[in-house]
């Protein structure tokens, strides 16, 4: 069934009332289509018809079921979007023959009045500035990677209120069933998908889930499986009032919308990657697991990423077939190529290089969380190193946001023994699912450092210590400017610093004094490619124990030039 309203299948008489300025007070109207939807945009509103489609996945062939449906998609994006989403309405017969738009039903919980006049049913919203969508922002190089926090902390809020559910077949057996899915349809579509490609990916996709199984179904069983948003990609975020907003979240299918929260957050950093912008996915991935603290789901990230970009490569392919059908050659060809760029990235996701360990320290005001993020996309598996601060995790365990201020005690001696432990801990945990680290602290004590080397030691993967320095006059200056920071060191604490001795220094020591690009510079070329930590110490003419500038024991005055 393609179409269909109030028991038969024509919406035409609808649509054309629907695209008719007279119907929205002589406003201009904007048409959209989707395969689920007409969205027609006048005035300071938009108003979305459900298609009366009937596919494996969506069934809207009846005007009940599309009555239900856009009040559920009223209900779920609120949790949101409460301000986009205004309500339903009926569309009821006119006096004079024609049609007309009921009144605006805010109350969607509530049995809406004239259900027995209506010949159809629409969501009502507000209507926004589609240049302040994300995907449109990206394509323009406008998508800033301070955003990304906002965007992180909205997915988080929501992941945070969704509606838990424990039932085990939305656990492993869930996603076996995509797999299962994605496999069939590139095998029947041989044309657009390599068979060997496809094949490959059938069996790495296979081999991680019998591994994480166990996994999956705990998860499902703690509660990580919620009713979350289901169709997280650029597209389906919005800058509103200021503030990244989602929106437009499944609503038709249990089954895409019951899902993993890291599986829902998935979608997004894929979308991210497959556009280029694997930096911004990596802070937004951060951000995430600052707030959700969920570490161990993470050994399942490279199985979720490759089944997202999988799934949307389906979708490319399937594009395909209609623009050859519309005698589209040129528009068919390039979604074959999508599809088969996303069949790569599927791939790719499931071929990961292995884990590694970067430990960064050094006096406040180094800099070490400056060269943190710009090192960490491009260490390990996509989308990037997880950065584990240890500023970050002392206001967590004092239950304040990262920017508020805590007291002296909260530094004190044994609170900080408690931050460095939790650090060591939850760097043990990420290593062994694969998920490469970046601990971001002072590491004074050669104690604290032999401790993060002997957990990477112990993990069988590479580590690096890096050690920022930098003048204290620099150093002043630069704590004296933050705002809106994690850290609370003032000048004070750097003189305080200034004086302590580290010890014996086996991290090398990397001038931070100058441009923060130079100084990721320098500390790039010890923490990319493969080489050995020891055998670019010697390199430069340095042993391990003195680094790479100043004497051994004391941080170097000089840096890796």
């Amino acid at each position: 069934m393609s179409t269909g309203t109030a028991g038969n299948d024509d919406q035409t008489a609808t649509i054309a009332f629907l695209a008719d300025p007279a119907t929205h007070g002589g406003h201009a109207v904007a048409c959209f289509e989707t395969h689920g939807a007409f969205v027609f945009a006048a005035g300071d509103r938009a108003v979305k018809l459900k298609r009366a489609v009937r596919y494996p996945y969506m069934d809207f062939s009846t005007l009940e079921k599309r009555r239900q449906a856009c009040r559920a998609e009223i209900a779920l994006n609120r949790r949101t979007a409460p301000t986009l989403y205004l309500g339903i309405a009926a569309i009821v017969p006119a006096a004079d023959g024609g049609l007309v738009l009921g009144p605006l039903q805010e109350n969607v919980d509530a049995e809406p009045a004239g259900t027995d006049r209506a010949l159809e049913w629409v969501v009502v919203m507000r209507r926004f500035d589609d240049e302040n969508l994300f995907d449109r922002l990206a394509r323009r190089g406008d998508l800033s990677i301070e955003t990304m926090d906002a965007l992180a902390e909205a997915v988080a809020a929501l992941h945070g209120r969704a509606e838990r559910v424990t039932d085990p077949r939305y656990g492993a057996a869930g996603l076996e069933a995509v797999l299962a899915e994605n496999a069939a349809e590139f095998r029947d579509d041989p044309a657009v998908f390599p068979p060997e490609r496809a094949a490959r990916l059938e069996e790495a996709a296979q081999a991680w889930l019998g591994r994480l199984a166990p996994l999956l179904d705990r998860r499902t069983a703690a509660g990580m499986v919620r009713r979350c948003h289901g169709d997280l990609h650029l597209r389906n975020v919005v800058m509103l009032d200021g503030r990244p907003t989602l929106f437009d979240c499944i609503e038709f299918n249990d089954d895409f919308a019951i899902i993993d929260v890291l599986y829902d957050l998935a979608f997004l950093l894929m979308d991210l990657d497959h556009r280029g912008l694997r930096g911004h996915a990596n802070r937004v991935l951060n951000r995430w697991l600052e707030i959700s603290r969920d570490d161990e789901g993470l050994a399942a990230l490279p199985l979720f990423l490759s089944s997202r970009a999988a799934i949307r490569a389906k979708v490319a392919a399937t594009i395909a077939r209609t623009l050859a059908a519309e005698d589209d050659a040129d528009g068919a060809a390039a979604q074959r190529g999508e599809a088969r760029g996303y069949l790569d990235m599927a791939l790719g996701y499931l071929t990961p290089p292995a884990a590694r360990l970067i430990g960064i320290g050094g006096l406040s005001g180094t800099g070490k969380t400056t060269v943190a993020r710009a090192l960490a996309p491009e260490i390990g598996r996509a989308p990037g190193a997880v950065i584990l601060r240890s500023d970050v995790i002392r206001k967590a365990q004092f239950g304040v946001p990262p920017t508020e201020t805590l007291p002296k005690a909260a530094y004190a001696t044994r609170v900080s023994a408690r931050v460095y432990r939790e650090i060591n801990e939850r760097v043990a945990t990420l290593l062994a699912g694969g998920q490469a680290v970046i601990a971001d602290a002072v590491f004074a004590k050669p104690a604290q450092r032999t401790a993060l080397a002997a957990i990477a030691q112990q993990a069988g993967v590479p580590f690096r210590g890096l050690w920022l320095t930098a003048a204290r006059p620099v150093l002043e200056a630069r704590v004296a400017d933050r705002t809106g920071d994690a850290s609370d060191a003032g000048p004070a604490v750097v003189a305080m610093q200034s004086t302590l001795d580290p010890g014996p220094l086996d991290w090398v020591t990397v001038d931070a004094g100058d441009d923060p690009g130079a100084v990721a510079d320098r500390a790039r070329r010890w923490t990319t490619g493969d080489r050995d930590q020891s055998a670019a110490l010697r390199a430069c003419g340095r042993d391990e124990m003195g680094g790479c500038g100043g004497e051994a024991g004391r941080p170097g005055p000089e840096a890796i030039d």
